[in-house]
């Protein structure tokens, strides 16, 4: 049952300790043994042993972005899928008033895998906060809308903003169709609109698309089917990684493939979302979405913040998503369970680390194949 309560405080350090002893696959990947990992690749692929992993990721803006950054580093060629289902703030006012796609995501996605500098990437995500009309919107969302009304086609503006960015990788949009998502909440309520699902303090029994089954860019399930790796997360449970798998053929196209799909899960929960979530409550919630099991390998956080850290997020109703492993099992995973915490202002994922994961299962699976 998704959303089931489960006391943190005092026994998640036990908790977690537990699964370690258990016979769960739990790595604790160094830095070196990264950066180690890499460079084996790396002459495998100067010595045409193997070629470039195709590599496909799934999501939204925020939580994608974090790995895209670790990802971009190593020897891959890099397709990112993104959700177009963003109503809210700047985005909202221009899918409203452009009847575009939502750039807001994209946007994140772009910077996230440019060669830029420091400076413009500031000076694309710069909010203006005066002006009539302009106030709210960012630099980004207006460049990419500009190249919309230029171009004429929105996958077409991303892909000339790849170009002028230097994306190093592909940018797509899971649709261009006009999508709007829903939800149910338990009580039976139907909430509409990106923004509003999670402001209601209901839980989601599920969300939904309107209009059903959009119909997906085909460049998108073509990257899904020639992908040697398929990464989905992290990101907003229900309004950043279903929207994308709810789009038509989307998972049906993923469950099919014989690439390594991967799953890389939050590490705290959302208010509004995923309150009480186990990881194994959001693996289950996207498989009674889709109707199939999609993942070869669940990449999970096991290290507990400091108890401050915890305090901060706790004011904010967030918690660690707990490793419950076993659970995960059950649901045909493996695990890769590790210390994936970056804290600075806010708790992030490790991009480094959790990359290096990533390229170690998939240059695995490749070898494998090559070996036959």
């Amino acid at each position: 049952m998704h959303g089931r309560k489960t006391s943190f405080c005092g026994h998640c350090r036990a908790f977690v300790s537990d699964f370690q002893q258990t016979g769960a696959l739990s790595n604790r990947t160094s830095r070196h043994e990264e950066r180690r990992i890499a460079l084996s690749a790396k002459k495998n692929l100067n010595s045409n042993v193997f070629r470039r992993p195709r590599v496909v990721c799934i999501g939204g803006g925020t939580g994608l972005s974090v790995i895209l950054r670790g990802l971009k580093k190593l020897p891959i060629e890099i397709t990112a899928i993104v959700t177009v289902a963003d109503d809210g703030g700047s985005s909202g006012r221009l899918r409203n008033d452009l009847r575009m796609p939502p750039p807001g995501d994209i946007r994140n996605v772009l910077i996230a895998l440019a060669d830029t500098e420091p400076l413009l990437e500031s000076v694309l995500q710069y909010r203006f906060k005066n002006g009539d009309g302009l106030a709210g919107h960012t630099l980004g969302n207006l460049m990419i809308a500009a190249m919309k009304e230029i171009t004429g086609d929105f996958t077409q503006a991303v892909k000339e903003m790849s170009r002028v960015l230097a994306v190093r990788g592909r940018v797509l949009p899971a649709s261009e169709q006009d999508v709007v998502l829903m939800a149910e909440m338990k009580d039976g309520s139907i909430v509409e609109g990106e923004s509003q699902i999670p402001q209601t303090g209901k839980p989601i029994r599920r969300v939904f698309l309107n209009p059903p089954d959009p119909h997906p860019l085909p460049e998108a399930l073509e990257a899904i089917e020639a992908a040697d790796g398929i990464v989905v997360g992290p990101g907003s449970l229900y309004t950043s990684i279903l929207p994308n798998l709810l789009v038509k053929d989307m998972s049906r196209m993923i469950c099919k493939s014989d690439a390594c799909k991967i799953y890389v899960c939050n590490v705290m929960t959302q208010p509004g979302e995923t309150d009480g979530f186990s990881a194994s409550d959001h693996i289950q919630a996207i498989y009674d979405h889709v109707g199939e099991r999609l993942f070869d390998v669940a990449i999970i956080n096991n290290e507990v913040p400091p108890l401050a850290i915890q305090q901060q997020y706790a004011e904010r109703g967030q918690k660690m998503v707990l490793p419950d492993m076993k659970e995960i099992h059950r649901l045909g995973c493996h695990v890769v369970a590790d210390n994936l915490l970056l804290y600075q202002s806010v708790l992030r994922h490790d991009a480094e680390r959790i990359s290096g994961h990533i390229f170690r299962l998939i240059h695995e699976r490749m070898k494998k194949r090559q070996s036959g």
